[in-house]
């Protein structure tokens, strides 16, 4: 493989710039380049050691920026080949201009992802690993970033490995049963069988049915916000974000279309999103904001319905809460600052068996409450991720129900007392659906379209 390098720091004014280099060129390319204030030859230098210099330009001789220069050798570095890391000035002048100098001295500009694919290439990790680490870089959140962490440390691939080493202990019984039939031992590599199906059916459906967390972990709460105009939707936006994000005014309609922003709750992001106000459009604009806000209600996992709470209900009320009737919601009586109407006792709001919390969007007044009950709602502060037992990627969750549905299929030609090698055929397709999820068994297009995800340098 060619030797490739590439700016590793977000592309940005900092402290400092990292820029990779990593093949078997690497020290080469770097002597041509890097001067160091105590010269040694390379095999003098230990894996794992800086050394302070300047990167000059080549072909003039002429300082472009004073750095230090960490030295990995292979394979104990994070490709497993030989590798560097030059730390210089931050800034995209200075990181630039190192990069074309690595460049001209014979490296290639590395495609992103391509050192962590390398990494997966060289077998230093796996493929759920690899996915790990960008699932880690794009962490919204604390609980998120752990349960990347976990995933890049192997404690999916330690789970999926466990499970295939059962499926292949059986796989050696029932070849084992029909090499030599006289020892008579099917019957007890029957019972083995049926035993070992059940455990994995176990195991594989905890690992996916906890993906209905990592979902969470990793996407957030779809969050809706819904009510009539001047209900305080914005207020509440404004309230949650702490920030002045949306235009508060007397004037009804003032929000036309949508806004969007993350916060986070229980260590959880939400996905917060404010509406037009939901009523009989007077004009085109506003009709297609309405639109779009009950378009928003269906796909949402949650539905935030604020109602002023210093007014009776009216129509638009009730065709809001047909809206919501099946979906998880909370509905929010505001402005307890101005009033109280005690709209929980209607007859209406019970119908609808939602959680009723009284705030003050404007002065910020119950949002606590909100928070909790969200937190009761998905039952966050249950989510468990220590020991790897949340599955957050759609690809993982996938495979999962593919080997489940081929283990299902070797229980069925058990039942049905067929010959126990024909039992080995649904267990090998379980073996080859779990391999693909650590990428000893995938195509190298889905490896491809993997590593295409993440960032240059990385």
């Amino acid at each position: 493989m060619s030797t490739i390098a590439a700016i590793s720091t977000a592309p940005s004014n900092g402290g400092i710039g990292i820029i990779r280099i990593s093949g078997k060129d690497c020290f080469k390319i770097l002597e041509k380049i890097f001067k160091p204030v105590n010269p040694q030859k390379i095999e003098d230098i230990r894996g794992y050691t800086m050394k302070y210099g300047h990167i000059i330009n080549f072909k003039t001789n002429e300082n472009i920026d004073e750095v230090l220069v960490s030295y990995f050798k292979a394979p104990k570095s994070y490709t497993t080949e030989d590798m560097c890391e030059i730390n210089s000035h931050g800034g995209i002048v200075v990181e630039q201009e190192i990069l074309n100098q690595c460049l001209l001295a014979g490296a290639t500009l590395a495609e992103p992802g391509e050192f962590t694919k390398r990494a997966f290439l060289n077998g230093r990790i796996d493929l759920s690993q690899a996915e790990g680490v960008i699932d880690l870089i794009n962490s919204k959140t604390e609980k998120e970033a752990k349960a990347s962490y976990n995933q890049l440390e192997g404690a999916l691939s330690k789970k999926i490995q466990e499970i295939r080493k059962d499926l292949l202990d059986i796989m050696a019984d029932i070849e084992a049963s029909i090499d030599y039939p006289e020892y008579d031992i099917e019957e007890l590599t029957s019972q083995k069988i049926e035993n070992v199906i059940k455990n994995v059916k176990e195991k594989l459906v905890n690992l996916e049915n906890s993906f209905e967390n990592g979902k969470i972990l990793k996407d957030g709460i779809n969050t809706v916000i819904v009510g009539k105009p001047n209900a305080g939707k914005s207020s509440l936006l404004n309230a949650i974000l702490n920030e002045e994000r949306a235009i508060v005014s007397s004037v009804e309609g003032t929000t036309r279309d949508t806004i969007e922003e993350f916060i986070t709750v229980h260590g959880i992001p939400l996905k917060i999103i404010d509406t037009a106000g939901i009523r009989n459009a007077k004009d085109e604009i506003e009709e297609i904001g309405v639109k779009k806000a009950i378009n928003l209600i269906e796909k949402a996992d949650l539905v935030i319905y604020i109602i002023d709470n210093t007014i009776p209900l009216q129509e638009e009320d009730k065709k809001i809460l047909s809206l919501i009737k099946d979906k998880k919601a909370i509905i929010l009586l505001n402005k307890l600052d101005e009033g109280d109407l005690k709209l929980e006792n209607s007859q209406e709001l019970k119908q609808i068996e939602k959680p009723i919390i009284k705030i003050s969007a404007k002065n910020k007044v119950g949002l606590e409450e909100v928070y909790n009950k969200i937190a009761e709602m998905f039952k966050l502060n249950e989510i468990e991720i220590s020991q790897g037992n949340v599955i957050t990627n759609i690809r993982h969750k996938n495979q999962i129900r593919k080997a489940i549905n081929a283990i299902d299929e070797s229980y069925y030609v058990f039942e049905e007392k067929m010959p126990l090698d024909l039992i080995s055929v649904p267990i090998k397709e379980t073996l080859q659906e779990l391999s693909s999820i650590t990428g000893e068994n995938v195509s190298e297009d889905i490896i491809n379209e993997i590593f295409s995800k993440f960032c240059l340098g990385k």
